[in-house]
Formats: structure tokens, sequence, C-alpha cells
């Protein structure tokens, strides 16, 4: 190898070990932050648990489009939430289905009043989830809106927790609960997605909030402040990933929005490599499409967090899988032997150590949840090296249709599975 050349692959591993690390240190700084913070909610549970309160209302937005594998179980979870009746209002948005979805909805409305089935109007649907919640918004009755997914169960205490965080505290526009996966169990796959989606709440969404202030709408499991909505102009129907884009701009407005772990629900996640490689697409080119729109507006962003936050977004999914892509092409050539790196220094320690805060970072992350143990170490450590490595996939595959073929955005449904009687509709 030439001298030159030699030069040129020792400073782009230099780069990629400075900023491989420089995202593990800020991750394991949120990690901290996140178990602090999960130590101060479940202090908060116990002094929310011992007052009485005066709940207001919440109109409930489900948008279904061909939901009738999962619908008739949501609802039954709707019904039996802990929540005063008059008060509670519950909108399925029935977005153009061509299966049984409508004729469900409607018997559960003829059996409870506070059920209401909402047929978008013909010419007017399957136009995304962002179009399907403004058209529902449109039926809501009371001060508060909280959005849930077609597949998702909350337990019975779920809606009445966000609640009372929006009644205590007059500085939050919304609040968010927890998700887990309900189907975990059905393949490696799903095994793999819970782990993620668990260790991304317990360490992004609650080390954001207790470090910043800061945490990201989901799809399901929030309550927002009507208020809120109309003042923003509702919800961004060019937005593939409208929880995001949303929660930019409740910042940009001045609204804070907290985490809060102990609301719990439970969702269906992809069962399948090819329905997981297109829901992760669509997040993809969805954290795109927002970052785009808010790099434009940036000068009307006054937090210096919010945009730190903002770049961290664009660095996950784009700097932190370069350097991954150019530290495991240069350690597979260095391995082959047709390179070789001359400079001094630990780096298999460097490499060995980055794996193992990884590791405890999930571990901690997981215990929240009990999923701790010497089988959730064993996969992680498994995904680490499969899993992870294929979210390099779904951002090439996005930056390829968005950047190279410029495909236009459409939103699609995740496919549902039919699945064993979810945990929803008890206490945990």
């Amino acid at each position: 190898m030439s001298e030159t050349l030699q030069t040129v692959v020792s400073g782009l591993f230099v780069v990629a070990v400075i900023l491989i690390w420089f995202m593990i240190g800020w991750q394991l700084l949120l990690t901290l932050a996140g178990y602090f913070h999960q130590s101060a909610s479940i202090r908060e549970r116990r002094r929310v648990d011992e007052r009485e309160w005066d709940l207001p209302g919440v109109s409930i937005l489900i948008p279904a489009h061909n939901e009738e594998v999962v619908i008739d179980r949501t609802l039954r979870a709707m019904r039996a939430l802990e929540y005063p009746e008059d008060r509670l209002q519950i909108i399925v948005i029935n977005d153009g289905s061509s299966d049984r979805t409508g004729d469900i909805v409607r018997r559960h409305a003829a059996e409870d009043a506070r059920v209401l089935c909402y047929d978008v109007p013909a010419g007017e649907g399957g136009r995304g989830k962002s179009r399907a919640l403004n058209l529902g918004m449109t039926q809501a009755v009371h001060p508060l809106i909280a959005v849930y997914d077609a597949d998702n169960t909350p337990a019975t205490d779920a809606l009445k927790y966000l609640a009372i965080q929006l009644v205590e505290h007059a500085d939050l526009g919304a609040v968010l609960g927890k998700f887990r996966t309900v189907n975990k169990k059905r393949n490696l796959l799903t095994r793999f997605i819970n782990i993620e989606t668990l260790s991304f709440q317990s360490i992004l969404q609650a080390g954001r909030w207790k470090m910043m202030r800061i945490a990201t709408l989901p799809g399901t499991n929030f309550i927002i402040r009507r208020q809120v909505i109309d003042e923003l102009g509702g919800w961004d129907e060019d937005a593939i990933t409208e929880d995001s884009e949303l929660s930019i701009r409740m910042y940009v407005h001045g609204w804070k929005i907290k985490f809060i772990p102990y609301s719990v629900t439970f969702e269906q996640e992809p069962e399948t490599w090819s329905v997981w490689l297109k829901q992760r697409t669509r997040w993809v080119r969805g954290n795109n499409y927002v970052s785009r729109k808010f790099l434009r507006e940036r000068g009307g962003i006054r937090s210096f967090l919010l945009r730190f936050e903002m770049f961290y977004s664009i660095a996950l999914y784009y700097v932190f899988f370069v350097a991954i892509v150019i530290s495991d092409l240069i350690f597979i050539s260095s391995l082959s032997g047709l390179i070789s790196i001359p400079l001094p220094g630990p780096y298999t320690l460097v490499w060995v150590m980055a794996v193992v805060l990884f590791l405890a970072e999930i571990m901690l992350a997981l215990s929240y949840d009990r999923e701790d143990g010497p089988v959730a170490l064993l996969l992680a450590a498994l995904m680490y090296l499969t899993y992870c490595q294929l979210w390099l996939v779904v951002v090439m595959r996005a930056f390829w249709m968005d950047v190279v073929r410029r495909e236009q955005m459409t939103w699609a449904k995740t496919v549902r599975f039919s699945v064993e009687e979810a945990p929803g509709g008890r206490k945990r």
C-alpha cells in the first residue's frame, strides 16, 4: 500500500473512531440521565396515586385503515380504561377500509355510547395518518386529544396518568407514555425490536427529558392539548412521520413534551423482515423530510438544545452510520491483509470498550421493564452484530429513494398479524 493511501486510510480510521466515540459518549450521558428519570418517575407515580384527581375530558383518536385483525381487541381495551365515562370519547377514524373494520367499530358503538365510528368521506381518505387525524379532530368534543394506533391495547391506567400530567403542569403541551411489544416472543426479529424500542425510550426519551426537557411524540399513547393543535394548524399532511414533525413545531412555539414511563400501552411490531424494512425506511424518510423542513427554517429555532437535538437526529442516521461503515471496511480489510494501519494506539481495546458500553447501556435500560438476564444479554450481543448493522441498509435505501431517485413519499400502514390476547386492559 502506498504511503499516500496509507495516510488517507489512517486519517479515515481516526475520524471514524472519534465520531463513533462521540455518539457513544453522548449516549452514555443520556443513559445515566434516563436512569435518574426512571427513579424520579417511580416516586412521582406513588405521589400521583395518593391523590384524587378531577380529570378533564379526553377525545381518543384511532386512525384505522383495514384493521379488522386488531381493532376489536383495541376497542375492548379502550372501553376498559379507568376514566370517567362522561369525559371520554373514543373516535375510530375509518379511513376507507375495505374489510370488516367499520362493522366491528359500529358494533362497539352500539354497545357503548362513548365509541364513535367516523367514516372518512369518499374521496378524502387514503392520504395518510396525518390527514386522518385532522379529519378526526372535527368530531372531537373534549379539550384534550389522545392518539393511539389501531393495534394498541393500553393498560387500564395509561390514559389517566397522561391526563394528570397536563392537569398539574400548565407549560406542558403534550405528554407521552411508553409502548411495549405485545408479540415480542413471536420470533428473533420481534425480540430484537423489543430490545430496540425499550432502549430507545429508556435512554433517548427519558434521557433527553431529564437533561434538556425535550421528548419526541411517538405515533401512539400520547395526549396533546387541543389548544396546541389549533394553534399549530393541525398535523402536517405531507409528513409521513407526523409525530416528530409536530414535536419540533411545538418546541418552536414554546411548548414542552414530557415522557412518562409508567403510562404503558402494548403494540404489535413487524414479524417479518420485509415489513420491518418498509416500516423503518418510512421512518428514515420521514426524518429526512423533517430535517429538511426545519433546517430551512433554523433561524426560527431559538433554542440551542433543540438545534443540537436536530443535529443529533441527523447524525444518528447518517454521520454515525457512515463512521460505522468506514470502520467496518477498514477492520475487514486490515484482517484480510489488504491494508495496514501504522498508527500506534490500543485500537482493539477501543473497539471492545465500545461494544461493552453498548451492552451495558442496553442492559440497564431493559432492567426497568424486568427484561434483564442472560438471555437478554445474549440477544443484545447478537443484535449488535446483526440487527444494528442492518440499519445501514435502511439508511442507504432511504437515501437512495429521497436523494437519488427523488421518489414521492407516501404513507403505508404496517401489516398486522393475528396475535394472542394482549396484556392491555389490566394494570401492570
